[in-house]
């Protein structure tokens, strides 16, 4: 098994999820009393939330570069940024270490092809939506990117990070979010990417009759692929 370095904490409530995951994940392929091996660097995510809002995504690159740098000092043999959103930073992290920067992008876009589905609706933080690194990512391995309007927009980055964040799970936010996916079916999206790692919190399968691709679940099992793989062993 080979370690895994994440870079958690925007937010803690949805690295937590990654975590279990990815010890639930090795306990399922491996069995008995095996669990994840990890190195987990947990940022304080109002200082970097503060660098978003700010648009200083230069200096969340060099926070995340040195994380990043340090990690693969201690022995990480990958690199795994635990959010969609700070994904704007992953060129810079890849090119400042020597081993591999697992990008959901390339995870979602594999689970989305390997459900027969091309156009799909991107749901996410406005930083997510309103720069173009991840839906140019996704576009580049072949799918069709569905943005939501801008007032929607700004709906689910309020329910993101005023509620989801802090843990807060309430059924109006998620009717608000249900409405969004329901404007935007007439423009023939065959799915949902939640591709902001809280959006799981709040939308399951059960909710939503279009197939959703949970990123932060989708990111995990990529991770573990990478992980547990014998290649370059």
């Amino acid at each position: 098994m080979k370690t895994i370095g994440m870079i958690g904490g925007t937010s803690w409530e949805s690295t937590s999820h990654y975590y279990s995951e990815l010890n639930e994940g090795v306990k399922a392929r491996l069995g008995g009393l095996h669990s994840a091996k990890l190195l987990l660097w947990s940022v304080d995510f109002a200082e970097i939330e503060e660098l978003q809002s700010q648009g200083d995504w230069a200096r969340a690159a060099e926070i995340f570069v040195d994380i990043a740098r340090r990690l693969e000092a201690a022995g990480a043999d990958s690199i795994l940024i635990a959010a969609n959103t700070m994904h704007i930073v992953a060129q810079a992290v890849a090119k400042a270490v020597s081993i591999p920067v697992l990008h959901i992008g390339d995870a979602t876009a594999k689970a989305v092809h390997a459900s027969n589905i091309k156009k799909v609706l991107l749901l996410g933080t406005r930083y997510t939506l309103e720069h173009p690194f991840l839906r140019n990512h996704l576009e580049q391995l072949g799918l069709e990117i569905v943005i939501p309007a801008s007032e929607d927009i700004l709906t689910v980055n309020d329910v993101i990070y005023e509620e989801l964040c802090l843990g807060v799970v309430t059924e109006p936010s998620r009717e608000k979010l249900l409405s969004i996916i329901l404007r935007n079916e007439n423009k023939g999206i065959e799915g949902v990417i939640l591709g902001c790692t809280e959006l799981a919190m709040i939308l399951e399968q059960q909710h939503v009759n279009l197939p959703i691709f949970d990123t932060t679940s989708i990111h995990v099992q990529y991770a573990l692929d990478a992980s547990l793989s014998s290649e370059g062993s």
